[in-house]
């Protein structure tokens, strides 16, 4: 008997096994009816079956084997496309999906061949069969990972603004107690909540951001003239506030003038300085030097330290990587990456480089894009 006619005549002891195997994936598994637990398979099993007797060429086969295998034009989503969604929303993992299709394929064989139904024809089927397992993986784990994609996506949108109300309640009246005058101890305490209420606002901020970049959206610009020396004294004055006792030094040369979006630009540079102050030598001055030159203005933020390796350096503007040598634990590991997204977003670029015992990371500017 032929691996097709095979399946189509023992669905259900198949499905029967698939339903079994579907139960052990806990913790999702628990409380999930028959149903659920069986999901979209004998729609997949109908698939497959469906595959294995529509004749196809060599490079067709090939494509399949390694999941490229062209979708139908009737349906806008395939069955294994389906069952992923449904499984990544029921709780599953990547690896709990893809054991499924790996039990299914044991299930099929192991119940073809305990039948003694297997014809001369076998290998070819055996193929076949593994052909069509690997692009139903293949459509299933690619609209699983973009299931997760866009929950873990909603998510972070949704706290970066949900957030953002009871914050600026927590500044204002931060803020209030300040101007009241209430004593050394009152004055002490709002001074606290300020910058602690700075500290999570920027760490809102680049959520916010990041969520944007991954979304495709890229960094939200608006341009108008900018002049980075008085841009920067400001943002640079407001950091020595929130780091007393630390040392940051500014000095523009050259035209700091430019089409920018001055507000980003304040971003950036309080991202680095931070990063500076945070991985630098404790107590050792930071020198943020601005040059302006032609058609492009450069940034660069200096601190002292052991130098990095080049392994360091190529993953610093990575998303969601934190140096081991920081004395603020507290972020998470997006001050740099956003850095390089506005400098993308303005036309430019950053970079860093470490030499002896000191790291320096630039940014170039294009006055104008």
């Amino acid at each position: 008997m032929r691996l097709a006619d095979f399946i189509e005549q023992n669905v259900e002891s198949i499905l029967v096994r698939w339903e079994g195997f579907a139960s052990t994936l806990v913790p999702a598994a628990r409380t999930m009816n028959e149903l659920e637990l069986r999901d979209h398979a004998e729609q997949l099993l109908a698939a497959i079956v469906a595959d294995l007797r529509t004749p196809q060429t060599r490079e067709e086969q090939a494509a399949k084997s390694t999941g490229r295998a062209p979708l139908p034009a009737v349906s806008k989503e395939t069955a294994a496309q389906t069952h992923a969604v449904l499984r990544a929303r029921s709780g599953f993992d990547i690896k709990q999906l893809a054991s499924e299709y790996r039990a299914l394929r044991a299930s099929v064989l192991s119940l073809w061949l305990d039948a003694d139904a297997a014809e001369a024809t076998a290998l070819d089927d055996v193929i076949r069969f593994n052909e069509a397992i690997d692009q139903g993986l293949a459509e299933s784990i690619g609209h699983f990972s973009a299931q997760v994609e866009q929950s873990r996506n909603l998510l972070l949108g949704m706290l970066g603004h949900d957030m953002r109300s009871p914050l600026q309640a927590i500044q204002l009246t931060a803020h209030r107690l300040s101007a009241l005058n209430a004593g050394q101890q009152v004055s002490d305490a709002a001074h606290r909540l300020i910058v602690s209420g700075g500290r999570i606002q920027s760490l809102l901020d680049d959520l916010v951001d990041f969520n944007r970049t991954k979304l495709g959206l890229g960094i939200n610009v608006e341009r108008s003239p900018v002049d980075l020396r008085r841009l920067f004294s400001e943002e640079v004055s407001l950091i020595r506030v929130a780091h007393p006792g630390r040392e940051v030094h500014l000095r523009v040369t050259g035209d700091s003038h430019g089409i920018w979006d001055g507000k980003r630009l304040q971003q950036l540079l309080g991202n680095l300085v931070t990063n500076a102050l945070a991985y630098g030598e404790p107590g050792a001055a930071v020198r943020v030097e601005v040059t302006g030159d032609g058609a492009d203005v450069r940034i660069e933020v200096r601190n002292s330290g052991a130098s990095l390796p080049s392994s360091d350096l190529a993953e610093l503007f990575q998303p969601l990587k934190r140096g081991a040598r920081t004395a603020e634990p507290t972020n998470l590991g997006l001050g740099l990456y956003i850095v390089s997204e506005i400098a993308k977003a303005h036309g430019g670029e950053a970079d860093a480089r470490s030499t002896g015992n000191e790291t320096i990371f630039s940014v170039r500017l294009p006055r104008r894009q």
